[in-house]
C-alpha cells in the first residue's frame, strides 16, 4: 500500500467513525425526543397501537431503505452517504446535487476525487437546504398569498417530478438500451393505474431490479 492509498484509507476510517457516531446520535434523538415529550405530557401510545402503526409503515419503508442504501451509497461515497442519510432529502436534493457535481468535475464513481466531490457537494446541499428552510419559516406568513395562489399551486406540486424528469433524461440518454423498457413499463403502469403514481418508492424496487437485469444481460452479450 503506497502513501496515497494509506492516506485515503485513514481518511475514510475517520469518516466512518464520525459518521457512525452521528448516525447513532441522530437515531437516538429521532426516537427519544417524541417519547420524552409523550412521557412529560402523559400522551404515550399503548404498545399495541404503536406496533400496529409501526408495522404499517415498516412494510413499505424497510425494503425501500435497504434498496436506497444499496443504490445511493456507491453514488455518494463514504462522506456523502453519512451526510445525506443524516440530513435527509436524499432523493430530491442530495442525489441530484452530487450527480451534477460529478458531471461538472468529470470524476469517476469509486475514485478518491469522486469521494471528495460528492462529500463537498452533499454538504453544500445540506447547508443550502437548511438556509432555505430557515428563510421559509421566517417568510412563511408574508409569502402565504403567493404559496396559496391557485395559478402557481400546480407548479409547486410538480417541482420534484420536473427536477427528476430533467435529471433522469440525461442519464437515460447515456444508456437508452437499459432505460427504455423500465421507463416504458413504469409509464404505462402509472397511466393505467394512476394510484401507483403515489407509490414511487415501492416501484423503484422492481424498476431498479429490471434495469440491473437488463444491464447485466447486455453486458454479458457485450452490447452496452
Amino acid at each position: 500500500m503506497n502513501e496515497k492509498e494509506k492516506y485515503i484509507e485513514d481518511f475514510n476510517n475517520g469518516l466512518h467513525r464520525l459518521g457512525r457516531t452521528l448516525m447513532v446520535t441522530t437515531i437516538i434523538l429521532l426516537i427519544g425526543v417524541p417519547f420524552v415529550f409523550g412521557a412529560i405530557h402523559g400522551v404515550m401510545p399503548d404498545a399495541k397501537g404503536f406496533i400496529a402503526g409501526y408495522l404499517k409503515v415498516a412494510m413499505i419503508y424497510l425494503p425501500v431503505s435497504f434498496v436506497e442504501f444499496l443504490v445511493y451509497a456507491p453514488m455518494l461515497g463514504v462522506g456523502g452517504s453519512y451526510i445525506a442519510f443524516i440530513t435527509g432529502n436524499v432523493t430530491n436534493m442530495k442525489i441530484p446535487c452530487a450527480m451534477n457535481a460529478q458531471d461538472i468535475a468529470g470524476t469517476k464513481p469509486g475514485s478518491p476525487e469522486n469521494e471528495i466531490v460528492t462529500t463537498i457537494s452533499t454538504a453544500v446541499s445540506a447547508i443550502v437546504t437548511t438556509l432555505v428552510i430557515v428563510a421559509g419559516v421566517v417568510l412563511l406568513v408574508p409569502l402565504q398569498p403567493v404559496l396559496q395562489n391557485e395559478v402557481l399551486l400546480p407548479a409547486f406540486n410538480n417541482v420534484v417530478p420536473a427536477l427528476f424528469g430533467a435529471l433522469g433524461l440525461k442519464y437515460f440518454a447515456k444508456a437508452p438500451k437499459v432505460a427504455f423498457i423500465p421507463v416504458l413499463l413504469m409509464t404505462l403502469l402509472c397511466i393505467f393505474v394512476p394510484s401507483m403514481i403515489n407509490q414511487t418508492s415501492v416501484l423503484m424496487i422492481p424498476c431498479g431490479a429490471l434495469a440491473l437485469l437488463i444491464g447485466f444481460i447486455l453486458f454479458k452479450k457485450d452490447k452496452l
